[in-house]
């Protein structure tokens, strides 16, 4: 039986990565913390061991990050060889901002030179952004709307993590501390985007897929850019179970997953990969990973693990891009490449 099908006219033609330039290793973050770890009985090494995250990146402290979403957008309209006048719609799913208004979609319309009539706005929803924005370009490419979407996302952790270091050295800090900000040390920089449209040689079709929310589950990780605290335990749990329901709920609606080329994750950590394919079946050898190097860059992780493989993905071969995000939200969808 043939797969569903929500799009038909939706093609990628393009995806590309921009890397934060700065590595920041967990060996150098278990050397700031190295005090309060003695302190507290903590055993260093729980970021390499544990999360499976040798390393991070941050962008230079002037860095904007319209900045670097506007580095991948220009890279992706490039390698698409698309004009910035051609773009009709623009779509920013970066969690990281550094104001609420306005919206990091103008700041990136701004520096890519795009045209006065291109319709843009941020789309937000944790680690799912980007996968939400890539729905929404398609319901634009099917309905008319748009010829031509741009979807962009740059993320960064050294705000974050420079606080959360500094927090964590205070005398005051207890066991329950540490763990409850510990996936604040997880995340990591990086700056991704995308090209949509309808068919043209060489691009890759975009079928759509599955989305499912369990919203009771809100309040097991909220952040901002200073600080985010994290039932890591709980969210793991929470966000297996969905995962397992919406995959259930695809299998039976003839979406045939079992069986993809490559399942690129959202990349959190290596218990959340490992656990999330033992829940699904999945084979983890299909599994492409970015998180040992660049760690968890939230809904830029996503098209930047995609952008990674690019050029070794071959022509009919089927991939199946999957995310959960903080809310907690999960979708999945399906490229022939």
């Amino acid at each position: 039986m043939t797969n569903p099908t929500l799009f038909s006219r939706s093609f990628i033609w393009s995806v590309a990565k921009v890397e934060a330039p700065e590595i920041v290793t967990s060996a150098w973050i278990d050397e700031q913390l190295a005090e309060t770890y003695d302190r507290i009985g903590v055993r260093p090494g729980l970021l390499a061991s544990i999360a499976g995250i040798e390393e991070r990146r941050w962008w230079p402290a002037n860095t904007c990050f319209d900045d670097a979403a506007a580095q991948a957008g220009a890279l992706a309209l490039s390698q698409a060889g698309i004009d910035a006048n051609e773009v009709d719609l623009l779509i920013s799913s970066s969690v990281c901002k550094h104001h609420l208004e306005p919206s990091v979609a103008c700041a990136v319309h701004y520096r890519l030179g795009l045209s006065p009539t291109c319709l843009n706005f941020d789309l937000g929803n944790a680690c799912l952004g980007f996968m939400n924005a890539m729905s929404v370009a398609a319901m634009a490419i099917e309905t008319g709307m748009a010829k031509t979407v741009l979807i962009v996302d740059g993320e960064g952790s050294r705000q974050t993590q420079e606080s959360t270091i500094a927090r964590l050295r205070q005398p005051t800090t207890t066991v329950e501390d540490v763990f409850n900000e510990f996936a604040s040390l997880t995340l990591g920089s990086g700056a991704a985007a995308m090209v949509m449209g309808g068919p043209r040689d060489g691009a890759h079709r975009y079928l759509g897929g599955i989305s499912r929310a369990a919203t009771s589950h809100h309040e097991l990780c909220v952040g901002d850019l200073d600080t985010m605290k994290t039932d890591t335990a709980g969210l793991l749990t929470a966000g297996l179970d969905l995962a397992r329901d919406a995959f259930d709920a695809a299998l039976a609606m003839n979406w045939q997953w079992t069986d993809c080329d490559y399942y690129v994750m959202h990349q959190v950590s290596k218990v959340h990969t490992q656990k999330l394919c033992e829940r699904l079946g999945v084979d983890q050898t299909r599994v492409p990973l970015t998180y040992p190097t660049f760690g968890n860059m939230g809904p830029a992780a996503v098209p930047f693990t995609l952008a990674t493989i690019a050029a070794d993905v071959r022509d009919g071969e089927r991939v199946l891009l999957m995310g959960i995000g903080s809310g907690l939200n999960c979708a999945a969808a399906e490229i022939i490449w």
